[in-house]
């Protein structure tokens, strides 16, 4: 599988959105039981690009087969440097290492951003690809919220994984404008 990893644009908004409500549809990694339609999802990587945070796809021949982000980790100012990943894959691409290239740049784009942490909410413990992309990455297991989700009807776990980045100590000057201290 031979593909790109770029900047998202407005233009690939249908194609994330395909992509997400395939699993929200059909799999337990995301707890949203209605696809959102394509306005929402434009909307929520509007917000993820307001602030300055990466929305990435891959492209295979011209076409969008996966697509990742990191997004606030929470709302409070005090988390400001730590963001919260999603990676999808378009049904069928799973396992060409599509989700360890999308990851992999995510990280080092958070990473150059002076951010400090990721944290990985997985749906269903049983999702060993998911578990397994975040463990090669370097990504610790943190926690496991038993039966916090109920979806496809059976209760579902959320497993928490977490990643480090950029070093120790306090952020430089310019992660805290860039990340600013509001909320």
């Amino acid at each position: 599988m031979a593909f790109v990893i770029r900047d998202s644009t407005e233009a690939d908004v249908a194609a994330i959105q395909a992509i997400y409500a395939w699993h929200v549809i059909n799999g337990l990694a995301s707890f949203e039981e209605v696809a959102p339609d394509v306005p929402e999802m434009a909307r929520r990587r509007a917000d993820v690009l307001a602030r300055g945070l990466p929305y990435l796809v891959a492209e295979e021949d011209g076409v969008v087969v996966g697509y990742t982000y990191a997004a606030p980790y929470r709302a409070r100012s005090a988390y400001r440097y730590a963001v919260e990943n999603s990676v999808y894959v378009r049904n069928g691409t799973a396992r060409h290492g599509l989700g360890r290239a999308l990851l992999t740049e995510l990280i080092a784009r958070c990473e150059r951003l002076g951010l400090r942490q990721i944290v990985a909410v997985i749906g269903d413990s049983a999702n060993a690809a998911s578990i397994g992309l975040h463990a090669a990455l370097g990504f610790r297991m943190v926690g496991v919220l038993k039966d916090i989700g109920f979806k496809h009807g059976r209760w579902v776990d959320s497993v928490l994984m977490q990643r480090s980045i950029g070093g120790e100590g306090l952020p430089d000057a310019a992660a805290r404008g860039a990340l600013g201290s509001s909320s």
